[in-house]
C-alpha cells in the first residue's frame, strides 16, 4: 500500500525513542503508588497474556502525558519532516489508550498503530504491519532497541535513537541508516544524583551515640562504624531510587525535582528497577555478616518505614513529617545497636524535636514556593494546602525550640554530670542552638531555603560554623 502523498512515510517509535521512558513501565508505577495492595494484579494479567497488562494498567491509571520525557531530538526530526510534507505515524508496542492520549497531546501524528486487544504491536508484529500498509522499503523508521532491528531491515532509511548495547552495530549491518541520535550514557555524575550520595552524609548520626558515650577514641568501634555508614548508605540509596520511581509525576510537576534521573529520563526506569533491590541485598548481606543483628534489625525496620512512608505515609498531613522525624531518629537508633549501646531518653527526646522541626522547615519551603507561583490547591503527593503556611511555620519553630529545652534539661542530668568534667560549660550549646533553629526558620521564611535543610545546613558557611562550635562546647566540657 503506497503512501497517498507519494512521499515516504516517517513512523516513530515510542518508548524510549520518542520518549525517553517505557509506559509499560511507568504505568505499572504508577498502578503500584495508586493501588499498592494490589501488587499481585499485574502478574496476574501478565500470566494470561502481555496484551492484557498492557490494557489493564492502561485503563487502571490516569498518566499525564503532557509532563513525560519526551526527547527533544525526535521531536525536531518529526517537525522536519512534517514540514516535508510526509505522514507521520506513531508506531508503538505500548497500548493505543495511552498512545493515543500522546498523539493527542503532541498533535504531530497522522496515524497511530499500536498495540490493542488483538495484536502486541512489538518487533515482527509491527514490521509486518509497517510492510502491510507502506511496502518494504516503503517507510522510515525511527526506534532504539533490538525488537527493532527487523523493521529497519524491512525499511527504506533508519534512524537510531539513543542505542541499547549493541543495537547501533547490528542496525549498520543493514547499510540504510540515516541518522544516530544519541544523547550519551548516563554518566557516573548522574548515578551519583540518582544515589543521592550527597544524603548519605545524614548517616553520620551513626556515630552521634558513640560520641555520646565518650567512646570515639576505640578503634574497634570506629570500623564497626564504618561500615555501619555504607550498609545504611546503600539501603537509603536503594530507598532514594525506589521513591523516586514512583513519584515520577510529581517530581515531573516540581520545579526543580523535574531535572531528577528517572523523572527527566535521563536514568532510565529499568535500570532503576534492577538497582534498588540490587543496593538493598548488598545491604543487608554486608549488615549481617559484620554487624550485629540488632543493627540488621534497625535497617530492616528504616527500610519497612520509608516504604510505608513512600507508599502512603507521606500523602498524610503531619504523618508524614512526624515519619521523617522518625527516620532521622532511626539512623541514631542504628548507631546504637551497632556499637551495642543504649539509646538515652535524652538522645532520643532531643533528636525527636530537632528533626521534626527540619521536616517541616521542608513542608513550609514546598508550600511556601506553591503559594508564591499562585497555588491554592492540595500540594501533589502531599497532605497540605499553601493556606497551611503558618501553622506549619508555628509547629515548626516550636519544635526546634523545644529541642533546646530538652538539651538544657539534659545538662542537669545526674548521669550528665558524672560524664563530664565541666557540665555547666554545655550551657553554650543552648544559644548556639537557638541562634540556629532561629535563622533556619528566618531563611525558610524568607524563600532562601532549598526543599532540603540538611543539605543547605552542609552547604551554609553559617551553619557550619556553628556545629563546629556546638562541638567544641562538648569538647571542652569533657
Amino acid at each position: 500500500m503506497k503512501c497517498m502523498t507519494g512521499k515516504i512515510p516517517l513512523c516513530i517509535d515510542l518508548d524510549g525513542t520518542l520518549l525517553r521512558s517505557d509506559m509499560l513501565l511507568e504505568s505499572g508505577l504508577a498502578f503500584l503508588r495508586q493501588y499498592p495492595l494490589g501488587v499481585i494484579k499485574p502478574f496476574q494479567w501478565l500470566h494470561e497474556s502481555k496484551v492484557k497488562l498492557k490494557e489493564e494498567l492502561a485503563r487502571a491509571t490516569e498518566i499525564d502525558v503532557t509532563v513525560l520525557p519526551y526527547d527533544p531530538a525526535v521531536l525536531e526530526l518529526i517537525e522536519n519532516a512534517r514540514g516535508e510534507g510526509r505522514e507521520i505515524v506513531l508506531a508503538t508496542a505500548s497500548h493505543e489508550i495511552l498512545a493515543n492520549r500522546i498523539a493527542k497531546h503532541l498533535q504531530l501524528f497522522d496515524k497511530v498503530l499500536a498495540t490493542n486487544a488483538s495484536r502486541n504491536l512489538s518487533a515482527q508484529s509491527k514490521c509486518d504491519l509497517l510492510v502491510e500498509h507502506y511496502g518494504r522499503g516503503g517507510f522510515d523508521y525511527a526506534g532504539n532497541s533490538s525488537d527493532d532491528i527487523c523493521i529497519w531491515t524491512a525499511a527504506r532509511r533508519a534512524y537510531v535513537v539513543n542505542p541499547q548495547a549493541g543495537v547501533l552495530i547490528a542496525a549498520r549491518r543493514k547499510g540504510n541508516v540515516e541518522a544516530v541520535m544519541d544523547s550519551g550514557r548516563a554518566g557516573i555524575r548522574v548515578w551519583f544524583k540518582a544515589l543521592r550520595i550527597h544524603q548519605w552524609l545524614k548517616n553520620l548520626l551513626i556515630f552521634v551515640p558513640l560520641l555520646a558515650a565518650h567512646q570515639f577514641d576505640q578503634s574497634s568501634l570506629l570500623l564497626q562504624g564504618i561500615l555501619a555508614f555504607v550498609f545504611f548508605g546503600l539501603c537509603a540509596s536503594s530507598v532514594y531510587i525506589f521513591n523516586d520511581l514512583l513519584d515520577l509525576e510529581d517530581d515531573r510537576h516540581h520545579s526543580t525535582k523535574h531535572a531528577r534521573p528517572f523523572a527527566s529520563g535521563a536514568l532510565s526506569i529499568k535500570a532503576g528497577l534492577l538497582v534498588f533491590p540490587a543496593l538493598l541485598v548488598v545491604a543487608f548481606t554486608g549488615a549481617a555478616l559484620f554487624l550485629p543483628w540488632k543493627f540488621v534489625a534497625a535497617l530492616a525496620l528504616y527500610y519497612f518505614i520509608t516504604l510505608t512512608y513512600s507508599l502512603w505515609l507521606k500523602q498524610l498531613m503531619t504523618i508524614d513529617v512526624i515519619t521523617l522525624a522518625t527516620l532521622y531518629t532511626m539512623r541514631i537508633i542504628a548507631g546504637t545497636a551497632a556499637f551495642n549501646l543504649s539509646p538515652t531518653f535524652w538522645l532520643l527526646a532531643f533528636s525527636m524535636f530537632v528533626f521534626l522541626s527540619l521536616a517541616l522547615v521542608k513542608r513550609y519551603a514546598e508550600l511556601n514556593a506553591a503559594r508564591s507561583s499562585g497555588e491554592t490547591e492540595k500540594t501533589r503527593g502531599r497532605g497540605y494546602f499553601p493556606s497551611d503556611l503558618e501553622m506549619v511555620a508555628s509547629l515548626g519553630a516550636s519544635s526546634g525550640y523545644l529541642s533546646v529545652m530538652v538539651l538544657a534539661l539534659y545538662i542537669h542530668d545526674q548521669e550528665t554530670t558524672g560524664m563530664y568534667t565541666e557540665p555547666r560549660l554545655i550551657w553554650l550549646a543552648c544559644p548556639l542552638l537557638l541562634f540556629w533553629i532561629t535563622r533556619i526558620w528566618m531563611l525558610t521564611h524568607r524563600g532562601v531555603m532549598d526543599d532540603d535543610p540538611v543539605v543547605f545546613a552542609i552547604r551554609d558557611r553559617v551553619s557550619l560554623m556553628v556545629g563546629v562550635l556546638f562541638g567544641m562546647v562538648f569538647w571542652i566540657a569533657a
